[in-house]
Protein backbone atom coordinates (compact mmCIF):
# COMPACT_ATOMS: atom_id res chain seq x y z
CA UNK A 1 0.00 0.00 0.00
CA UNK A 2 2.90 2.40 0.73
CA UNK A 3 4.31 1.71 -2.72
CA UNK A 4 1.07 2.86 -4.42
CA UNK A 5 1.28 6.21 -2.58
CA UNK A 6 4.91 6.59 -3.69
CA UNK A 7 3.97 5.84 -7.31
CA UNK A 8 1.12 8.36 -7.10
CA UNK A 9 3.50 11.08 -5.82
CA UNK A 10 6.01 10.19 -8.54
CA UNK A 11 3.30 10.45 -11.21
CA UNK A 12 2.10 13.77 -9.77
CA UNK A 13 5.64 15.20 -9.87
CA UNK A 14 6.11 13.85 -13.38
CA UNK A 15 2.83 15.49 -14.48
CA UNK A 16 3.95 18.81 -12.97
CA UNK A 17 7.33 18.52 -14.67
CA UNK A 18 5.67 17.80 -18.05
CA UNK A 19 3.34 20.81 -17.61
CA UNK A 20 6.28 23.06 -16.67
CA UNK A 21 8.36 21.91 -19.64
CA UNK A 22 5.39 22.39 -21.98
CA UNK A 23 4.81 25.92 -20.62
CA UNK A 24 8.50 26.79 -21.02
CA UNK A 25 8.50 25.38 -24.56
CA UNK A 26 5.42 27.40 -25.51
CA UNK A 27 6.91 30.55 -23.95
CA UNK A 28 10.11 29.99 -25.95
CA UNK A 29 8.18 29.56 -29.22
CA UNK A 30 6.07 32.68 -28.56
CA UNK A 31 9.16 34.75 -27.63
CA UNK A 32 11.32 33.61 -30.54
CA UNK A 33 8.75 33.44 -33.34
CA UNK A 34 5.72 35.55 -32.43
CA UNK A 35 6.17 38.35 -29.88
CA UNK A 36 8.98 39.84 -27.85
CA UNK A 37 9.45 42.85 -25.59
CA UNK A 38 11.57 45.86 -26.50
CA UNK A 39 12.51 48.94 -24.53
CA UNK A 40 12.59 52.25 -26.41
CA UNK A 41 16.10 53.67 -26.08
CA UNK A 42 16.38 57.40 -26.69
CA UNK A 43 14.28 60.31 -27.93
CA UNK A 44 14.15 59.59 -31.69
CA UNK A 45 10.43 58.69 -31.70
CA UNK A 46 9.18 61.51 -29.44
CA UNK A 47 6.41 62.44 -28.88
CA UNK A 48 4.87 59.13 -30.07
CA UNK A 49 7.22 56.93 -28.03
CA UNK A 50 9.13 57.99 -24.93
CA UNK A 51 12.56 56.87 -23.78
CA UNK A 52 12.17 53.70 -21.65
CA UNK A 53 8.65 52.87 -22.95
CA UNK A 54 8.31 49.09 -23.00
CA UNK A 55 6.59 47.63 -26.03
CA UNK A 56 5.58 44.31 -27.55
CA UNK A 57 7.03 43.56 -30.99
CA UNK A 58 4.87 41.43 -33.29
CA UNK A 59 7.50 39.31 -35.04
CA UNK A 60 4.99 37.28 -37.05
CA UNK A 61 3.02 40.00 -38.86
CA UNK A 62 5.55 40.52 -41.67
CA UNK A 63 5.65 36.79 -42.41
CA UNK A 64 2.10 37.10 -43.76
CA UNK A 65 2.07 40.72 -44.98
CA UNK A 66 4.39 43.52 -46.03
CA UNK A 67 5.12 46.63 -43.94
CA UNK A 68 2.74 49.51 -44.59
CA UNK A 69 3.38 53.23 -44.60
CA UNK A 70 3.50 54.64 -41.05
CA UNK A 71 3.96 51.23 -39.35
CA UNK A 72 6.34 51.52 -36.40
CA UNK A 73 8.99 48.85 -36.92
CA UNK A 74 11.97 47.44 -35.09
CA UNK A 75 14.97 46.55 -37.25
CA UNK A 76 18.57 45.46 -36.85
CA UNK A 77 20.64 48.62 -37.32
CA UNK A 78 23.81 46.68 -36.51
CA UNK A 79 24.74 43.30 -35.04
CA UNK A 80 24.49 44.80 -31.55
CA UNK A 81 21.68 47.37 -31.86
CA UNK A 82 18.03 47.39 -32.88
CA UNK A 83 16.32 50.66 -33.84
CA UNK A 84 12.65 51.58 -33.74
CA UNK A 85 11.37 53.93 -36.48
CA UNK A 86 8.35 54.67 -38.64
CA UNK A 87 8.03 53.35 -42.22
CA UNK A 88 7.73 56.35 -44.54
CA UNK A 89 8.22 54.96 -48.05
CA UNK A 90 7.78 51.52 -49.60
CA UNK A 91 9.52 49.69 -52.46
CA UNK A 92 9.24 51.50 -55.80
CA UNK A 93 8.41 54.86 -54.23
CA UNK A 94 10.31 58.12 -54.42
CA UNK A 95 10.47 60.11 -51.17
CA UNK A 96 11.38 63.70 -50.47
CA UNK A 97 10.64 66.43 -47.97
CA UNK A 98 10.34 70.06 -49.02
CA UNK A 99 9.21 72.92 -46.77
CA UNK A 100 8.24 70.40 -44.07
CA UNK A 101 5.90 68.50 -46.42
CA UNK A 102 6.45 64.80 -47.13
CA UNK A 103 6.11 63.89 -50.80
CA UNK A 104 5.74 60.32 -52.01
CA UNK A 105 6.05 60.04 -55.79
CA UNK A 106 5.54 63.81 -56.00
CA UNK A 107 2.24 63.77 -54.07
CA UNK A 108 1.98 65.43 -50.63
CA UNK A 109 1.27 62.98 -47.80
CA UNK A 110 -0.07 64.10 -44.42
CA UNK A 111 1.78 62.98 -41.31
CA UNK A 112 -0.81 63.36 -38.53
CA UNK A 113 1.60 62.13 -35.85
CA UNK A 114 3.76 65.26 -36.44
CA UNK A 115 0.98 67.88 -36.17
CA UNK A 116 1.55 68.62 -32.46
CA UNK A 117 5.26 69.23 -33.05
CA UNK A 118 4.65 71.39 -36.12
CA UNK A 119 2.23 73.60 -34.17
CA UNK A 120 5.00 74.43 -31.67
CA UNK A 121 7.45 75.63 -34.34
CA UNK A 122 8.35 79.27 -34.66
CA UNK A 123 7.77 80.97 -38.03
CA UNK A 124 10.43 79.92 -40.55
CA UNK A 125 11.39 76.86 -38.47
CA UNK A 126 11.03 73.39 -39.96
CA UNK A 127 10.72 70.03 -38.29
CA UNK A 128 12.29 68.05 -41.14
CA UNK A 129 15.14 69.40 -43.25
CA UNK A 130 14.58 69.24 -47.01
CA UNK A 131 15.96 66.18 -48.82
CA UNK A 132 15.38 63.94 -51.79
CA UNK A 133 16.05 60.21 -51.86
CA UNK A 134 18.78 60.70 -54.46
CA UNK A 135 20.80 62.88 -52.04
CA UNK A 136 20.87 60.20 -49.33
CA UNK A 137 23.19 57.20 -48.84
CA UNK A 138 22.75 54.79 -51.74
CA UNK A 139 21.69 57.54 -54.16
CA UNK A 140 18.54 55.62 -55.13
CA UNK A 141 15.89 57.13 -57.40
CA UNK A 142 13.21 54.98 -55.73
CA UNK A 143 13.21 52.71 -52.70
CA UNK A 144 14.57 49.38 -54.03
CA UNK A 145 12.56 46.16 -53.93
CA UNK A 146 12.85 44.43 -50.57
CA UNK A 147 13.58 47.69 -48.71
CA UNK A 148 11.76 50.46 -46.86
CA UNK A 149 12.60 54.06 -45.99
CA UNK A 150 12.22 54.87 -42.26
CA UNK A 151 12.39 58.00 -40.11
CA UNK A 152 11.97 58.79 -36.45
CA UNK A 153 9.13 61.10 -35.39
CA UNK A 154 11.64 63.39 -33.65
CA UNK A 155 13.09 64.48 -36.98
CA UNK A 156 15.82 66.67 -35.53
CA UNK A 157 17.20 63.89 -33.31
CA UNK A 158 16.89 60.59 -35.16
CA UNK A 159 19.39 58.33 -36.87
CA UNK A 160 17.29 56.87 -39.66
CA UNK A 161 17.23 56.29 -43.43
CA UNK A 162 18.45 59.84 -44.00
CA UNK A 163 21.82 58.68 -42.60
CA UNK A 164 21.62 54.87 -42.82
CA UNK A 165 20.03 54.56 -46.25
CA UNK A 166 17.10 52.30 -47.03
CA UNK A 167 16.47 49.36 -44.69
CA UNK A 168 16.32 45.78 -46.03
CA UNK A 169 13.03 44.12 -45.11
CA UNK A 170 14.89 41.03 -43.95
CA UNK A 171 16.47 43.19 -41.20
CA UNK A 172 13.02 44.10 -39.83
CA UNK A 173 12.30 42.23 -36.59
CA UNK A 174 8.62 43.16 -36.50
CA UNK A 175 5.99 45.78 -35.84
CA UNK A 176 5.84 47.59 -32.49
CA UNK A 177 2.34 48.88 -31.85
CA UNK A 178 1.58 48.27 -28.16
CA UNK A 179 3.11 50.08 -25.16
CA UNK A 180 2.57 47.99 -22.02
CA UNK A 181 4.79 49.90 -19.56
CA UNK A 182 4.65 52.32 -17.84
CA UNK A 183 0.99 51.65 -17.10
CA UNK A 184 -0.04 55.29 -17.51
CA UNK A 185 1.22 55.14 -21.12
CA UNK A 186 -0.36 51.76 -21.97
CA UNK A 187 -1.78 52.14 -25.48
CA UNK A 188 -1.81 50.97 -29.04
CA UNK A 189 0.27 53.29 -31.21
CA UNK A 190 0.34 53.72 -34.95
CA UNK A 191 -0.84 56.61 -37.07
Amino acid sequence: MGKDKKDENKNEWFDWLKALLLALGLAFIVRVFLFSPIVVDGPSMLPTLHDRDQMIVNKFVYNISEPERFDIVVFHASAQKDFIKRVIALPGEHVQVEDDVLYIDGEPVEEPYLEEQKEQLQPYETLTNDFTLEELPGGHEVVPDGHVFVMGDNRGNSTDSRMLGVIPMDEIVGEASFIYWPLDRMQIVGE
